[in-house]
């Protein structure tokens, strides 16, 4: 069974008699990836802030790997590495230089600083000042500071703000990467649903500080729709629960076993059958449904 690397219980947090956070929780498991997505003013970054403790909450109780971050802080925040919005790099000393003095900092051999540097795919520029980096590049060496010390989880916030999409499609790689090589567990906010859905296996809402819905990406993401492409779509009579599209699409609500027989009526009564796709939520879908405070289909 794999084991618990982050926890938030019921954590809130209120400036002014506002509240911020109501009642946050959380659970991510080894090589969990989690998109933790929502509108600007929503509380991603404020949770992230607060897992870290780089600033207060008022209720609740947050623990990393098993460390309560209030009576073993020192624990608890050793197992963690983050980058929130931008990485804080020199920019006028080499990359390699930026990983060095990082690695002072944890105690950390130069074979562990290789290691990351060939894990981020950093070979090529690592010994050129940062100054000369592309945004994408210093996103990646921002990175490998954050993981230089094997941490357990790892926070990003917005990472691919910024990024094209060349840039994005190497940062999803290396991010399914680490996460299975260095067993890691990721909690990644974005507003780009599309490239999260590709990179997670849950979802989390949030909206006005609080959490919507704790979506498992692995599980839902069928909808028990098909679109059936047809010859024609003349078909009353003939199969039940299904909604006409256009004159060639037809979409069916059923489950997968009922497909054959569908198909053989249909085929009996002289309808050519063209193609069939099994309609999906896509990770928009399910945060356009659930905020507009619709159920997915």
């Amino acid at each position: 069974m794999k084991k618990v690397v982050l926890e938030c219980i019921n954590v809130s947090k209120k400036i002014k008699n506002k509240t911020i956070l109501n009642n946050i929780n959380l659970k991510l498991y080894e090589q969990d990836i989690l998109g933790f997505i929502g509108p600007n003013g929503a509380g991603k970054t404020t949770t992230m802030k607060v897992i870290l403790s780089l600033c207060n909450y008022k209720e609740g109780y947050i623990s990393i790997c098993g460390y309560d971050i209030k009576n073993d802080y020192e624990k608890a925040i050793s197992k963690v590495g983050a980058m929130i919005e931008n990485p804080d790099l020199y920019t006028y000393l080499t990359g390699y230089q930026n990983l060095y003095l990082a690695a002072k900092i944890y105690n950390i051999n130069k074979d562990r600083i290789e290691e990351v540097i060939k894990l981020l795919g950093l070979d090529r520029r690592i010994h050129d000042k940062v100054s000369k980096y592309s945004l994408g590049m210093k996103q990646r060496l921002g990175l490998a500071i954050s993981i230089l010390h094997k941490p357990k989880l790892l926070i990003l916030d917005e990472p691919t703000n910024g990024l094209d999409p060349e840039a994005i499609k190497k940062l999803r790689y290396i991010l399914k990467r680490i996460s299975k090589q260095e067993n890691m567990s990721i909690l990644i906010s974005s507003h780009n649903l599309s490239e999260l859905e590709t990179i997670c296996n849950k979802a989390c809402i949030i909206r006005n500080g609080t959490i919507l819905s704790y979506y498992n990406l692995n599980n839902n993401k069928y909808t028990n729709n098909y679109i059936i492409e047809v010859s024609h779509t003349n078909i009353n009579n003939i199969i039940n629960d299904y909604k006409k599209i256009d004159k060639h699409h037809i979409k069916v609500k059923t489950n997968k076993k009922n497909i054959p027989k569908i198909i053989n009526k249909l085929v009996k009564n002289n309808i050519s059958i063209y193609k069939i796709i099994e309609e999906r939520n896509s990770l928009e879908d399910i945060y356009l449904k659930i905020t507009r405070g619709n159920t997915i289909d």
